[in-house]
């Protein structure tokens, strides 16, 4: 047998990827490792679990605030009005996204990506089977690459997928007290502080019963447990039962090309497709996917591997600016705390709330209020210039890493 696409990784990149051409009456594998569960704060937005057909059993809690919490432990909360940031957790929402592709008439297969064979035309998928240790060959037309910000695939087989710059996420899956001292079932706390990450952010993040609490750094020599154990402490969490501890490399850039031009695609990390600043992965993953699978359509249909290029150029087409956006709003203010207190300063404002959120759930740049963009902007530059003061410093006390 000779399937149409084989999809290396069942994250919800890959898992979307494998759903999408199911249902198109293609013959698809979906070869995935089972048994890792990606370090997630799992946030998805409203149009993540409109887009892509999302039960209300896989959320797991709805956020109605944000709080966002400065290097001197100043904090802003945020209202999410009018909508939600709805919270998923990986061991359960990849496993229903996988499952959902294999109703869907995807093959699912077990085990861990080795190589790719070519002889002549043929492309075959090596991989090595989880049940029985044994090498298995999976005859392809083409590949989908999702498997992960390291993707093994990609740094084989596509121009630059060995250079994708990162930061290590970890965080620590805990079962949450129902409220605590800092901490509040149906709020996010975002933790801009040097003492946690030097160069990214800290979070809790509620899921229910339960609660993600985690950082990221692109440094040597961070501590990452250590820093966990902080945020921990700070929320009043440092008794709750800890249920499993995870972490993985988080992209940083797309990548510049995402197919080999032959019979590969990368998408989702693999292709270095995270949101710069918030680091959000899971919609954009999912995004990442379905282009994936629309490239393979074309191609399929026309037999011209030219068209494996369409992915990046949809994936960019919707979502370049936001990534341009977010990525200069990275550089300007994560640089140092003196920076982080003027962001936290920044996001006092309301229009710089509202224009966010609203960024947020829809997934682009709202442009139906140019003033408020205008005003944005200058008090940008004015924060950046240090024309504004920070607000001074908080109690000692409320410092997240006390």
């Amino acid at each position: 047998m000779i399937h149409d696409v084989v999809v290396v990784g069942g994250g919800p990149c890959g898992a979307t990827a494998a759903y999408d051409l199911a249902l198109q009456g293609h013959s698809v594998a979906l070869i995935d490792k089972a048994g890792r569960i990606k370090p997630c704060g799992g946030a998805v937005p409203p149009r993540l679990i409109r887009d892509f057909d999302i039960p209300d059993s896989q959320i797991v809690a709805r956020i109605d605030t944000a709080r966002m919490v400065s290097p001197t432990g100043r904090h802003v909360d945020i209202p999410i009005e009018d909508g939600y940031v709805g919270m998923v957790d990986r061991e359960h929402f990849d496993e229903f996204l996988r499952d959902r592709a294999a109703c869907a008439g995807a093959q699912r297969h077990t085990g861990t990506f080795l190589r790719i064979e070519r002889d002549g035309d043929e492309t075959a998928v090596v991989f090595r089977d989880k049940a029985d240790g044994t090498e298995q060959r999976l005859r392809t037309r083409l590949v989908i690459g999702a498997d992960g910000a390291r993707s093994k695939l990609g740094r084989a087989e596509v121009p630059g997928g060995d250079t994708i710059p990162y930061v290590i996420a970890y965080h620590e899956i805990i079962s949450a007290p129902p409220k605590a001292a800092n901490y509040d079932p149906k709020r996010c706390d975002v933790i801009y502080d040097g003492a946690i990450s030097p160069d990214f952010y800290g979070w809790v993040f509620p899921h229910g019963a339960q609660a993600s609490v985690g950082m990221g750094t692109g440094k040597d020599g961070i501590d990452l447990k250590a820093a966990t154990a902080d945020l921990r402490a700070a929320s009043g969490l440092s008794e709750c039962e800890t249920i499993r501890r995870e972490g993985a490399p988080i992209p940083l850039k797309p990548l510049d090309r995402w197919d080999n031009g032959r019979d590969v695609v990368l998408a989702g990390d693999a292709a270095g497709v995270v949101a710069p600043s918030s680091g959000e992965g899971i919609f954009y993953a999912m995004v990442g996917g379905r282009v994936a699978a629309l490239a393979c359509e074309k191609v399929l249909a026309t037999g011209q591997a030219k068209h494996l290029a369409l992915a990046r150029k949809l994936f960019m087409k919707d979502h370049k600016a936001v990534f341009k956006v977010l990525g200069a709003m990275q550089n300007a203010y994560y640089r140092s705390d003196e920076r982080r207190e003027r962001f936290v300063t920044l996001c006092h404002d309301i229009d710089v709330q509202r224009l966010t959120f609203e960024a947020y759930m829809n997934k682009e740049l709202v442009k139906a209020r140019p003033l408020a963009h205008l005003k944005i902007g200058l008090k940008n530059v004015a924060h950046l210039l240090g024309i504004v003061p920070a607000m001074g410093r908080a109690p000692r006390a409320t410092h997240p890493a006390e």
